[in-house]
């Protein structure tokens, strides 16, 4: 594997896509339609909501009557960063529904988000930029693609930066092949500290008794990642290269963090072979390679209650 220089802590800004010409005149349209649809730049995930007020009156009446009434303050706030590849926009769209389609987690704002780094094919880029003009919930981070390499430095790093007006209370990484209930999440959440929270899937390694958290899927409190994005020491060491979950948990134990450790085993796990092991009370189930494991998993959960195949209606 080719060892890529570590990256420095403050070379990660919002939305860097690839230098091409075609992709800097897509989010610049992205951007003016944004800002014609409502005014001010409060961020990309409101875009979609905004062109539905301006596109029908309906939905405008709606939008006023609930600016009417300010909803109360979220319990708990959870970004969700789902680290992914460019290339992969049918798993995108099969997770956007996933989470789409899920109850609400109440008293909490739960905001998820696809990850990857540059995107230096142009093809790539201008679908990238239609994405984001269509969807808000991309974040492009000034790296190489790669796995174990830095990537999830640099989204932990850069969270901090990038939601700094408006800070979570947890971050979350996980993966595309995850899937994720947040309801349940939430809940587990909920009654936990606020700072010092290392949450997910544990293991142990080499002996060591801290655990490690799993990387299909991690939360940490916001004050964690607000120091990994000022930790020179995990740059001074190279810290970056390697298998992401140990990284990660080497950072925290070298530095006596994440002292409210949370192992959610076995309520977060793999999928077994013969998609047989699927349990009511999950939190996460990893190992969802193929729209077959998908599929299984989401009418296990019953999100596709009620839709049967043979009365869709099929063209001639």
């Amino acid at each position: 594997m080719t060892m890529m220089k570590a990256p420095t802590s403050t070379s990660y800004s919002y939305l860097i896509l690839a230098p091409v010409a075609i992709l800097l005149l897509l989010f610049l349209l992205s951007s003016l339609n944004r800002t014609g649809a409502g005014g001010g730049s409060d961020g990309l995930g409101v875009l979609c909501a905004r062109r539905a007020v301006a596109g029908h009156p309906a939905a405008a009446v709606s939008a006023r009557a609930e600016a009417a009434e300010p909803e109360p303050e979220p319990e708990l706030s959870l970004l969700v960063g789902i680290l992914t590849m460019p290339k992969r926009r049918e798993r995108r769209d099969i997770v956007r529904l996933a989470y789409a389609l899920q109850p609400a987690a109440q008293g909490a704002r739960v905001d998820v988000r696809f990850v990857f780094c540059n995107v230096t094919d142009p093809a790539e880029a201008a679908l990238v930029a239609l994405e984001i003009m269509h969807h808000g919930d991309i974040i492009v981070l000034d790296c190489a693609e790669n796995m174990n390499d830095g990537k999830t430095y640099a989204y932990f790093s850069s969270v901090p930066r990038l939601f700094a007006a408006a800070p979570y209370d947890y971050v979350m990484k996980t993966d595309d092949d995850t899937y994720l209930r947040v309801a349940a999440l939430v809940a587990e959440l909920r009654p936990r500290p606020r700072d010092d929270v290392y949450l997910g899937y544990g293991y142990n390694m080499s002996g060591d008794p801290k655990l490690f958290m799993h990387g299909m899927g991690y939360v940490l409190s916001w004050d964690l990642a607000s120091w990994v994005s000022t930790a020179e020491e995990i740059l001074a060491r190279n810290d970056t290269l390697g298998p992401e979950d140990l990284m990660l948990g080497k950072w925290l134990n070298l530095a006596g963090k994440g002292r409210n450790r949370y192992d959610l085993k076995p309520r977060m796990y793999d999928l077994s072979w013969d998609m047989d092991n699927l349990r009511p009370d999950s939190v996460a189930v990893h190992m969802l390679k193929d729209n077959r494991r998908w599929a299984t998993t989401l009418r296990y959960f019953n999100v596709t209650a009620g839709i049967k195949p043979s009365e869709l209606y099929h063209l001639p």
